[in-house]
């Protein structure tokens, strides 16, 4: 047992690092490029185009600082806004397929997925289903009623507060992350040398099997659908060197990961934005059916290589 603690204590600190590498310098450059000119010539530049989405000009501020940011600070945006019921029901759509865009699609690279691939599902889930949305609800024209409202912070005094500020909330990334990396990677660990791990994957397997995915992955996805992106890719990328999740599973996992991860934390997040009973089912519902579709549909078109190999040996 003092074997596995010990590996699995050093996989997290390996991971921790690796992920840390990332999401530190872009919580601070983010952070700080909310007090220049920057977002807001963002926001303005987007503005003529959410008549497409079925939003209104204001609705841009929670769109940027969602895909910029994260989901919370998104909907600290939408409570001081005065939106309708569908245009937060279509906003809550959108960041759930595209949220953090920096980090996680910076995490999601270093697996080893191309990063144009993880931008190009995430914004193009996040745009083709607000537009589906606008075209077929005609309802929900009605004043959102929000549940709670956003703490009011003081505006910083200078640029010697905003970087304090800045650098607090990257390390409190950092630490976030290790508080979960560290016994998550000890978990698995303990896991592999009990052969629970196996048995996991012995359970999992229809469901990666019909994913068009191998047994192996099946530990990635759980972590990914539970923990969100850039956790599921902390056990992705340890999977990668030890399992041998091939370049194919690992994409189609990603896919998979970009259109439903964290499923229980990103949609009760939504909650104090007044969406409850059916509109929160019918979001769960979108991102799942959505990640299903879409990952069926590459693994189809996207044949493994023995398989083609053995079709080529049959030719010749």
């Amino acid at each position: 047992m003092g074997k596995t603690l010990k590996n699995g204590f050093i996989s997290g600190v390996k991971t921790t690092w690796l992920l840390g590498k990332i999401i530190f310098p872009v919580t601070l450059i983010v952070t700080l490029l909310q007090y220049t000119p920057i977002l807001p010539w963002l926001m303005k530049a987007i503005s003529p185009v959410m008549g497409l989405f079925g939003l209104s000009g204001d609705a841009s501020i929670p769109l940027v600082l969602g895909n910029f940011l994260n989901l919370y600070a998104a909907i600290g945006a939408i409570l001081s806004l005065d939106l309708t019921v569908k245009e937060v029901f279509i906003l809550a759509v959108m960041l759930s397929f595209s949220h953090n865009l920096f980090i996680e699609s910076g995490v999601a690279a270093r697996v080893g997925v191309k990063l144009s691939v993880v931008l190009a599902v995430r914004l193009g889930l996040a745009a083709v289903s607000a537009i589906v949305i606008n075209l077929i609800w005609h309802g929900g024209g009605g004043t959102a009623q929000y549940g709670m409202a956003p703490p009011l912070q003081a505006d910083p005094d200078g640029w010697g507060q905003i970087l304090m500020i800045g650098l607090e909330k990257a390390g409190y990334g950092i630490f976030q992350l290790a508080v979960i990396v560290m016994p998550l990677m000890l978990m698995i660990q303990v896991l592999k040398d009990l052969k629970w791990l196996d048995i996991f994957s012995r359970w999992m397997a229809p469901v990666t099997r019909l994913l068009g995915m191998k047994e192996n992955t099946s530990m990635t996805l759980a972590s990914g659908l539970l923990f969100g992106l850039a956790l599921g890719s902390a056990v992705m990328i340890q999977a990668v060197k030890e399992d041998g999740v091939s370049s194919r599973d690992v994409t189609l996992a990603m896919i998979f990961l970009v259109a439903c991860h964290a499923v229980v934390e990103d949609t009760v997040i939504f909650i104090p934005l007044g969406i409850t009973g059916w509109p929160l089912l019918a979001l769960f519902l979108i991102r799942l059916m959505t990640a299903i579709v879409l990952t069926l549909a590459v693994s189809a078109l996207w044949k493994p290589a023995e398989l083609v190999q053995r079709k080529e040996a049959k030719l010749s």
